[in-house]
């Protein structure tokens, strides 16, 4: 048995142009299926609107999304979560950076740290942070 974790992403009527932007980043499958689609529109303003979503990459990258009904209490707040993308080398983080970062705020630069020989963290045009890094063995001795 193997469990899988996946960033579910909420957004207030964004979520088919967050998704369509992951996938020209990450690249592999996108899937949207609308409120009609799903016959779960609760407003005809609604119909367009993404009941599920979700981007799977052949690298192994994953994200869900839909948006939350005008019927739903939702703040997205600040900060509130960060997803986490890490890869194996410095080239294949950079390559990603340089796509995501297109319309973001940088909020710390791509480049060596402490902990990883690349690491950044920006801010989409979507206000979802993102944290980017090589893994790296840690060795706490």
């Amino acid at each position: 048995m193997s469990v899988t974790t996946t960033p579910h992403l909420n957004f207030r009527g964004d979520a088919r142009a967050a998704l369509e932007f992951y996938h020209s980043v990450f690249g592999g499958q996108l899937v949207v299926v609308t409120n009609a689609e799903a016959h779960a529109a609760e407003t005809p303003d609604e119909a367009d609107q993404v009941k599920f979503g979700q981007v799977i990459g052949a690298n192994g990258f994953q994200v869900m999304a839909y948006d939350v009904p005008a019927s739903v209490g939702y703040d997205q707040g600040d900060t509130a979560f960060f997803v986490s993308v890490r890869g194996e080398t410095a080239d294949e983080i950079a390559e990603l950076w340089g796509r995501l970062a297109e319309g973001s705020t940088i909020i710390e630069d791509l480049g060596p740290s402490a902990f990883s020989p690349a690491y950044g963290m920006l801010a989409d045009s979507f206000g979802v942070v993102w944290v980017l890094d090589v893994a790296v063995a840690w060795d706490a001795a």
